[in-house]
């Protein structure tokens, strides 16, 4: 665990990134009172009837909304036998301004679907992201000190950010109804998670081996995604992960950032010796991720498809 107030902080996310690429941090400035209220929120919201959530599901043209039970097929489940996964969500994409000129770049700019059913949404949610939007940028620091890179390259990719959260619901499941969620890389650069105390959230090692990733109630947890791994040659590994339903209803509500639609992920350091880089069109690859999310969408094979696990 690493407390960001340290002097140590910069280096010791530096050797988690490296080794693990998951980390839990403290003093990270978020009062524990928010988590409680943002706990409280996606209760409450999960709640609703299933009429509310079938009059606000997403669509293939706005990934803004309710994700029914079961709605995604990880890597591609109708061809491997894989169960979906075991949660219904809620989708949250950054509060792109009217008239911004991001609007018109794709789908995932755009407002979000406020429901005056859960009075406080907007309050709660809005102060939620801004704090994570906080530390994302403490965090950032940290990545260009371990890169060796100038901090001004990496918050330059964060103009119109392709920024978003997913508020989520693991109901209590049987045994055999498979995963929570699936094993999965992010393709984001940073997630930022403060996990639910029921647990379920689990890491593999560089083995392969399974083990629960443990984080104190006041800490966040936070992981490396695939273009981060990418930006740094490979010296900052995106690690699988997956979530197990085996208590009661689970909550939780990942902050997942992501750069700007046109930014292209490259290497900005030498790479790491058996590392293959590749280009990573942001605005290309999240259509994608989303396209790929419906069932009858086959994915185009360069990988950028819902659920690829790169290993």
């Amino acid at each position: 665990m690493v407390d960001l107030r340290g002097r140590a902080a910069a280096t010791e996310l530096d050797h988690a990134w490296r080794h693990v690429g998951f980390v839990s941090v403290v003093g990270h400035g978020i009062e524990p009172s928010l988590f409680n209220e943002m706990r409280s929120l996606v209760t409450r919201l999960f709640a609703l009837g299933d009429e509310m959530k079938a009059h606000h599901t997403i669509t293939p043209d706005n990934y803004r909304g309710f994700v029914p039970l079961g709605f995604f097929t990880p890597n591609r489940a109708e061809m491997t036998g894989t169960m979906p996964d075991a949660y219904e969500a809620y989708k949250l994409h950054w509060e792109c301004p009217p008239g911004h000129p991001a609007m018109g770049q794709c789908h995932l700019y755009g407002p979000n679907l406020w429901l005056p059913e859960v009075h406080d949404m907007v309050d709660v949610i809005m102060r939620y992201w801004s704090s994570c939007d906080a530390l994302a940028g403490v965090l950032i620091e940290a990545v260009a000190s371990s890169l060796g890179v100038n901090a001004a390259t990496l918050h330059s990719m964060f103009n119109a950010p392709l920024t978003n959260m997913t508020l989520m619901h693991y109901p209590e499941m049987p045994p055999e109804a498979g995963f929570g969620i699936h094993p999965h890389k992010d393709t984001n650069i940073l997630t930022l998670l403060h996990p639910d105390p029921v647990g379920g959230l689990e890491v593999a090692d560089l083995n392969g081996d399974w083990f629960v990733a443990e984080c104190p109630p006041d800490a966040m947890v936070v992981n490396v995604g695939e273009m981060l791994e990418m930006l740094s040659g490979g010296h900052l590994i995106a690690t699988p992960h997956r979530v197990v339903n085996r208590g009661s209803d689970r909550y939780s509500f990942p902050y997942f950032m992501v750069p700007d639609h046109n930014v292209v992920i490259e290497p900005l350091v030498t790479t790491r010796s058996g590392f293959e880089p590749r280009s990573m069109p942001v605005g290309e690859l999240s259509a994608e991720v989303w396209r790929t999310n419906w069932p009858d969408e086959q994915p185009m094979g360069h990988g950028f498809d819902l659920g690829s696990l790169h290993t």
